[in-house]
């Protein structure tokens, strides 16, 4: 069983909340600091042999003489994504799923008001106006194609949804895998599958994958070409997933039918961002309501990886050399 002597905690939740993990980590010496109190981080650096922070790692863990593991509460970790961790062996986890059935909704959201023009309902309501014109062309997601990229946890709970809501569902993941639950179809990018089916014969296209090497500009202006200039994307994932100068082109030429977007290459977005007034374009600023028991879903992947760290087994959302980005890092630690 492997040892852990030491830890580092820099979580923001309550002291109650941190016991439950500070209980899971008995008997080990616990160091609790405040996320921006960097004297204490430096100082606890030198002995710990784990780490369970509120945000991002920096260069400062590169350098951590007992250091073997780190947990990030938060779901992406496109910012501590370093090849220099996986080759000094530190694990590096993350908080991954804790929210997905919130954002599944949260993409469905962005479905139906793209597909009820729900933007132009509210103008119509707030001029005390009956109706928009053309509206009897409006249609329902029932029937529809959406091709979710990414079946991750945010990808398979919107699979499930969306199958519920009576709509085709096409899928598209990097590894082969049993068919999950709602998804139809699905195509496997390490069997040579490219995502060309899935945009051409997508009613919307949603975006559920992590920011890497390899997803970075995953959607440019050939793959805004080929979908349907009828179609919505939609984008759950990070901002950097789409060229979003090419998603501007493509909107603001009708090339495509909309988009609804959550996250993006810049944030908070400029206020000089042509996104802002792009035709049937929803906006939302990175922000997805909570599920009720978000923090206990958090706490329970950290207990469940202590275990599995003491006992050597593979750690939940653990980073991997597919995962690596380094395609936006200017210097290490930022």
């Amino acid at each position: 069983m492997r040892r852990i002597d030491t830890a580092l905690i820099t979580l923001n939740y309550s002291e109650e909340i941190v016991k439950l993990v500070k209980d899971a980590l008995h008997p080990a010496t616990i160091i609790q600091a405040h996320p921006k109190d960097a004297e204490a981080i430096e100082a606890a650096l030198e002995v710990v042999d784990v780490a369970f922070l509120t945000g991002d790692l920096d260069q400062r863990f590169l350098h951590a003489p007992k250091l073997q593991w780190v947990h990030c509460d938060h779901a992406g970790l496109e910012r501590s994504a370093w090849p220099e961790l996986l080759e000094k062996g530190i694990a590096v986890t993350g908080s991954a799923g804790r929210s997905s059935p919130a954002l599944a909704e949260h993409a469905i959201f962005f479905m139906l008001a793209l597909c009820y023009r729900y933007a132009d309902l509210l103008d119509a309501q707030r001029a005390h106006q009956w109706g928009v014109p053309h509206s009897e062309e409006l249609r329902s997601l029932y029937g529809r194609t959406v091709g979710i990229i990414g079946l991750g946890n945010i990808g398979c709970e919107l699979a499930v949804r969306a199958k519920a809501m009576g709509m085709n569902v096409l899928g598209y993941r990097r590894n082969s895998a049993p068919l999950p639950p709602g998804v139809d179809r699905c195509y496997y990018g390490e069997e040579g599958d490219g995502l060309q089916t899935l945009l051409t014969e997508s009613d919307v296209v949603v975006l559920a994958v992590p920011l890497t090497d390899a997803t970075y500009h995953l959607i440019s202006r050939e793959e805004l070409a080929i979908m349907k200039n009828s179609a919505f994307i939609i984008n759950m994932a990070r901002g950097a997933v789409i060229d979003e100068e090419a998603l501007i082109e493509a909107l603001y030429e009708g090339q495509i039918g909309g988009a609804g977007l959550d996250t993006f290459t810049q944030e908070p977005l400029s206020p000089d961002s042509r996104l802002w007034d792009a035709p049937n374009t929803l906006i939302t600023p990175h922000m997805t309501p909570q599920v009720p028991d978000r923090t206990m879903r958090s706490i329970n992947i950290m207990i469940d990886n202590i275990r599995r760290f003491r006992e050597e087994e593979p750690l939940h959302n653990q980073l991997t050399e597919r995962e690596l980005f380094t395609v936006l890092r200017s210097n290490k630690g930022s």
